[in-house]
């Protein structure tokens, strides 16, 4: 039985302008010590997804389908059997820490009181633990900056110390919001390489949000690509990069500076995201795809299996298709 098992998620706002449908039928499973990789551009549902997993979201959302952890609904539980799991075995780290820790508590007491609502741990005892792993998030002089203020950190320190937090109850399951937005190239690289170590060190699973592809790339078993609250390709981390074959998915990698080629062969993606009020009648990325055809603005593709890759495809355009379209001759060749 896989550690999480998502089925047919779907996310709806009740809004002013009518209801708004922000997921749409998102399914994975992921085992323990794998990390999903969950991207798109902003609006596609990625964090509403997990928030929905994890019974955060604002009062007028409401979650549909399963979000099983160890067999269990996470979607059906009541709140105070969620927060016995919630923070314990499966934790999250949010996309910005200065709106997440609380700036008029120390780091310290903002660490205790996880370990004693969750392990009964006296104040002590459960100090002792908080600057161990600060300590394993590398934050130098742990046990004196565990009694500063959140704003006494600098950005990259704040998103380790939000790590270590989830990290204290030595969760299975580890849920990580853009961990390296508005961090420097250089302390998004020690972000992830504690990713790593970490997920060696406890066999973690991780759901890994982030727009950056060079991040979902050198760091995850399995990748989603969302756009307008839907599934556009999921499968393989290495089946997604060495051969999308979904036109959203070719056009966020064409737009990703590479080594191998000259940087004038960005291609940028025509348009704007959807509004997710007034989504296409069709395929949701349709009215920006330079491969579209009339059946693509009037028919909502089933996501399927690709022989091309081995991964999922939400396309009425073969794979083949898709590369003589949109690649090079040897690119096409081998789809």
């Amino acid at each position: 039985m896989a550690l999480i098992d998502v089925k047919d998620l779907g996310v709806l706002f009740q809004t002013s302008d009518g209801p708004v449908h922000a997921v749409n039928g998102i399914t994975f499973t992921l085992d323990r010590g794998q990390t999903l990789g969950i991207v798109g551009e902003s609006g596609s549902g990625k964090s509403q997804s997990v928030l929905a997993m994890m019974g955060l979201l604002a009062r007028n959302g409401r979650a549909s389908g399963q979000a099983l952890y160890a067999g269990e609904d996470l979607l059906a539980m009541k709140p105070a059997a969620l927060n016995r799991i919630r923070g314990n075995r499966v934790a999250m780290v949010f996309q910005d820490p200065m709106t997440s820790l609380n700036p008029y508590l120390t780091v310290e007491r903002q660490m205790t009181e996880v370990l004693q609502f969750h392990k009964a741990m006296d104040r002590t005892a459960a100090r002792k633990r908080a600057v161990e792993l600060l300590e394993a998030v590398k934050i130098p002089g742990a046990a004196r900056r565990i009694d500063m203020y959140p704003h006494e950190f600098s950005g990259g320190m704040r998103q380790r110390v939000m790590i270590a937090m989830a990290l204290l109850c030595e969760p299975e399951v580890l849920i990580a919001d853009e961990p390296t937005t508005a961090l420097d190239v250089t302390v998004q690289a020690q972000i992830l390489d504690l990713l790593r170590q970490l997920q060696r060190d406890f066999g973690t699973a991780i759901v890994l949000i982030t727009h950056d592809l060079g991040v979902v790339a050198g760091l995850c078993d399995q990748v989603m690509v969302l756009y307008g609250g839907r599934v556009m390709e999921q499968g393989g981390a290495q089946d997604i990069f060495d051969r999308p074959t979904h036109p959203y998915t070719r056009g966020l990698l064409g737009a990703v500076p590479r080594m191998d080629r000259d940087e004038t062969s960005l291609t940028a993606i025509p348009g704007a995201p959807p509004n997710m009020a007034r989504l296409p009648q069709g395929c949701p990325f349709s009215p920006r795809c330079v491969m579209a055809q009339p059946r693509c603005c009037q028919e909502l593709p089933a996501l399927q299996p690709s022989a091309a890759s081995g991964a999922m495809r939400a396309c009425l355009r073969t794979p083949q298709d898709v590369a003589l379209a949109m690649d090079t001759p040897e690119d096409a060749a081998r789809a």
